[in-house]
């Protein structure tokens, strides 16, 4: 791929991982929320907006760890990618959490930005994973769970 091509590509999937293009961003899905309304259950959902942002938080950290290098070891699949069903946050810890998104976030963008990244090329110790595949996934993880915390805000009528 050459220069003008991966910049445009770069630049397409920033957008992707820090706009809202086609819905709200993660961020203003998470916003002027206390701890009353992230901790609250809905009855048959699942998972509380905090557990859901605590979910994208592990799994985006998996996805930049992995794509920065091979000495990273995964959670086990599922009970490592989710907080407890019980587990509730305070407002240290929400804050916490999505300053480590934020954080996750640029470092991955900092990778996409670097110009020794091949978008293309697979990840020496990966599957068949390339850097564009795992930008990708972070940004399409993010945007369901997006979905789910609005929906859930929606029950709670804080939508």
């Amino acid at each position: 791929m050459d220069q003008t091509t991966k910049q445009g590509v770069v630049t397409e999937l920033i957008s992707l991982l820090t706009q809202g293009n086609a819905h709200v961003t993660f961020e203003y899905a998470c916003a002027d929320l206390t701890p009353t309304h992230w901790n609250q259950h809905v009855p048959e959902a699942p998972y509380t907006i905090w557990q859901l942002v605590e979910h994208v938080r592990i799994a985006q950290w998996d996805i930049v760890e992995f794509s920065l290098g091979a000495e990273h070891t995964s959670p086990d699949w599922p009970a490592g990618y989710w907080p407890a069903q019980t587990s509730t946050a305070d407002e240290a810890q929400w804050y916490q959490t999505l300053t480590q998104i934020q954080t996750d976030r640029q470092r991955f963008i900092d990778l996409l930005q670097h110009p020794d990244t091949d978008l293309l090329a697979l990840i020496p110790h990966g599957d068949g994973q390339t850097i564009l595949r795992e930008a990708l996934l972070i940004g399409d993880h993010a945007a369901y769970h997006t979905g789910e915390i609005i929906l859930i805000r929606r029950l709670l009528h804080l939508w």
